[in-house]
């Protein structure tokens, strides 16, 4: 009787490590040996599914988010390949909320071939900002957007925040699944 319980019990966990096997991994908890459940997913306003802690794609401007420091703010780059028009929003670490800076500007560093070139994205401060403070930066430069979309030239992102100094690279082109159709929409 007692192998017919420790077979039974055998295969149970065997076919339970199959199962979660083909499952991705949850990240570990901290420090109670336990792991965290993996966030329910949601559909955005176009549609598009979406794990509740994944922001590493898109923006809420529906732009490329870029990492600053670890994880402490994100950077919102979007682009208007039409007009050439640059717009930078500073987010949070859940890329979700705007985050203000006393920056009047930020730059952003490309190579075009050999050449270093920089440019600068003036402070465009949203309405109920607190004056000196901006979470939006525009520039319209059709080079610019060009250099965004183009992989050899490694655009990098130039800021201060709070005081502290930040800088991250821009992934460049469309992110894959999205056709931009909805920016008609608005």
């Amino acid at each position: 009787m007692l192998r017919t319980h420790s077979l039974a019990a055998l295969s149970a966990v065997v076919l339970g490590l199959a199962t979660v096997g083909c499952q991705p991994a949850a990240p570990p908890a901290a420090s109670t040996g336990t792991t965290a459940a993996t966030p329910p997913a949601h559909a955005d306003e176009h549609g598009h599914a979406h794990a509740a802690s994944d922001h590493s794609s898109e923006g809420p401007h529906h732009g490329v988010l870029v990492e600053l420091g670890n994880k402490e703010y994100h950077a919102e780059v979007t682009h208007d390949d039409a007009t050439g028009t640059v717009t930078i929003y500073l987010l949070d670490s859940g890329a979700k909320k705007t985050v203000t800076s006393d920056a009047p500007e930020i730059t952003i560093n490309v190579k075009h071939g050999d050449k270093p070139e920089q440019f600068k994205l003036a402070a465009q401060p949203q309405e109920g900002e607190p004056n000196g403070q901006s979470s939006r930066y525009s520039l319209s430069d059709k080079d610019l957007a060009a250099h965004l979309d183009d992989p050899t030239a490694a655009p990098r992102i130039s800021l201060s925040i709070g005081g502290k100094p930040f800088s991250g690279a821009i992934p460049h082109g469309d992110h894959p699944g999205h056709d931009h159709a909805h920016e008609a929409l608005k």
